[in-house]
């Protein structure tokens, strides 16, 4: 027998080992479903609804409603406001609970201080010892301010800063101030010696009076005879 003839009979014997097989994996799918009975298809529509887990579980807590239970207990008893009396509050636990915010000190509780090496840091507002204070009654020329006089543009904001430097001098003031240093600004009179420092600016063209302040005749002074921000650069 030549080698192609052993090919194909080598061939025809796998066929039929493979078919073999075939029949006897039909064979015993054949048995087992004789075996094991086939449930009847239900007819409930409700189970058709059912497409995902825990469906059931929750369909059934949709269906059946919560027991109460000790009702008389856990609700709260209907009372009659006839019935209320309002007591005492009770006293604190620890003295600590009496504890009172400090007062804020009011203006008349305020006093003389003097404030020493004031260091201007506008025309009418300086720095000294922590404070900030702003003269009261009068208006603090900017710092960016310019000025005009006679067609001539000056930078008067910068000298009435400068002016008021110069004649503090770093000589201590005496300003009416609350006694705790505060981290903002204060409006307060102030004076150097006898020298009333909103007097003094004002009446010479460093700063404006308010309207409401007590410097309204320093202002048209000041204007008239062309004193500082009013006058030439000087």
């Amino acid at each position: 027998m030549g080698r192609p003839s052993r090919i194909r009979l080598a061939v025809a014997l796998a066929g039929l080992e493979l078919l073999a097989g075939l029949l006897l994996i039909i064979q015993g799918g054949a048995l087992l479903s004789v075996d094991r009975p086939v449930p009847a298809p239900s007819h409930d529509i409700r189970s058709k609804q059912l497409t995902r887990p825990g469906a059931t579980v929750l369909d059934a807590q949709r269906r059946v409603p919560a027991r109460k239970i000790v009702q008389d207990l856990i609700a709260p008893p209907q009372l009659d406001s006839s019935e209320i009396e309002r007591i005492e509050p009770r006293p604190p636990l620890s003295e600590l609970g009496l504890a009172v915010p400090p007062k804020t000190p009011m203006p008349q509780d305020w006093g003389e201080v003097l404030l020493y090496a004031p260091i201007a840091s506008s025309s009418a507002i300086f720095e000294s010892m922590g404070r900030t204070v702003v003269i009261s009654g009068v208006q603090s020329i900017d710092m960016d301010k310019t000025c005009s006089f006679v067609d001539v543009v000056w930078p008067c904001g910068q000298r009435a800063r400068a002016a008021f430097n110069s004649w503090l001098r770093g000589r201590a003031l005496n300003c009416l101030v609350p006694p705790e240093v505060d981290r903002f600004a204060i409006a307060a009179p102030c004076r150097l010696g006898r020298q009333d420092v909103g007097a003094w600016l004002v009446s010479n063209g460093w700063a404006l009076s308010l309207p409401s302040g007590i410097y309204g005749k320093a202002e048209v002074t000041a204007m008239d005879t062309e004193m500082g921000i009013f006058g030439p650069p000087r």
